[in-house]
């Protein structure tokens, strides 16, 4: 199954022209024209916004400097982030600050959960900040934030997107007995690339908590997400296909890799709409249940659309 690859203009647009990156592209990188899209304005924008703040619960589409903020925000949907906005990891490709973390607040469950409740969400994303300073690396934080918005939101598909918890058996267990709808967590790059891009992280350590989530919930879909651009290439890509079936996952985000700062991992390419058809065309032909892939594609994006699509199919 496939869902949108290139994203469409919003409905409700000015007539400015937004490049997606907060920061220059690097001088002697310009962007090409099809990373740069209309910018949306509207009410349900605004009011996105107003209960996001209210809730005091950070998101990663603010944190990440997602370039889908504007258009995901006006149509109320928004990817939380929980366990505060500082993490214990540097990643190379990440804008989300690293730097001592701040206590868990014992709340945040219940503000996240009266959050997704106002927006009135029918799929809502959570991820989080890695807690590798934690006993349990936040995974009982997470599992109660789930059970508050199943409590608060029955009819609300559950989506979670975790650090790796270091794959241990008793953190994937925690989160897992509260049972997401989806449980996300991205693979990033080609294994040659990824201990320069994500250096805390491990690439088979990825493919383990997949494989982990998927005995411990094989009713559950998983997901993973990688991003292009950074210097792989297509033989190396469709190795981390092969790779992501071997341990069914069910989806797979592809997307542009775009440099949040010049400090940060230089874009090595940027890689066309068309070459994003004949990727999502190769990881469908190895049997993912969707694929989503596009300059602009994120983890979270269209998000609700796949898993409805999905279903419908199981069905």
């Amino acid at each position: 199954m496939r869902t949108a690859r290139h994203l469409a203009a919003p409905q409700e647009t000015n007539n400015m022209q937004l490049d997606v990156l907060e920061s220059p592209a690097p001088s002697n990188r310009r962007l090409p024209p099809w990373l740069k899209r209309p910018l949306p304005t509207g009410d349900i924008l605004l009011s996105t916004r107003r209960i996001v703040e209210k809730s005091g619960v950070a998101t990663v589409c603010e944190e990440a400097r997602c370039p889908n903020l504007s258009e995901c925000w006006s149509h109320r949907h928004a990817t939380f982030m929980i366990m505060g906005d500082k993490c214990t990891r540097r990643c190379h490709f990440c804008a989300v600050n690293t730097a001592r973390p701040d206590p868990l607040e014992t709340d945040e469950p219940r503000r996240l959960a009266g959050a997704v409740a106002e927006l009135g969400l029918r799929h809502v994303v959570i991820t989080a900040v890695a807690r590798d300073d934690l006993p349990d690396e936040g995974a009982g934080h997470f599992a109660e934030c789930v059970r508050e918005i199943r409590a608060r939101s029955p009819e609300c598909a559950i989506e979670v997107l975790p650090a790796d918890f270091h794959a241990r058996d008793d953190c994937l267990r925690i989160l897992c007995d509260a049972r997401p709808d989806i449980y996300n967590h991205n693979q990033e790059t080609v294994e040659r690339l990824s201990p320069s891009i994500r250096p805390s992280a491990r690439y088979r350590r990825t493919l383990d908590v997949l494989r982990k989530v998927k005995q411990h919930l094989p009713q559950v879909f998983t997901k993973s997400g990688l991003m292009v651009g950074l210097g792989e290439t297509r033989e190396e890509l469709h190795q981390t296909f092969v790779d992501l079936r071997a341990v069914d996952v069910d989806i797979l985000t592809v997307g542009q890799y775009l440099r949040p700062t010049e400090t940060h991992a230089p874009v090595a390419r940027y890689v066309p709409p068309e070459e994003f058809d004949e990727i999502a065309a190769e990881a469908e032909a190895l049997g993912f249940r969707a694929v989503a892939a596009g300059p602009f594609v994120r983890s979270s994006y269209n998000a609700a659309e796949v898993y409805e699509a999905i279903n419908a199919r199981k069905r």
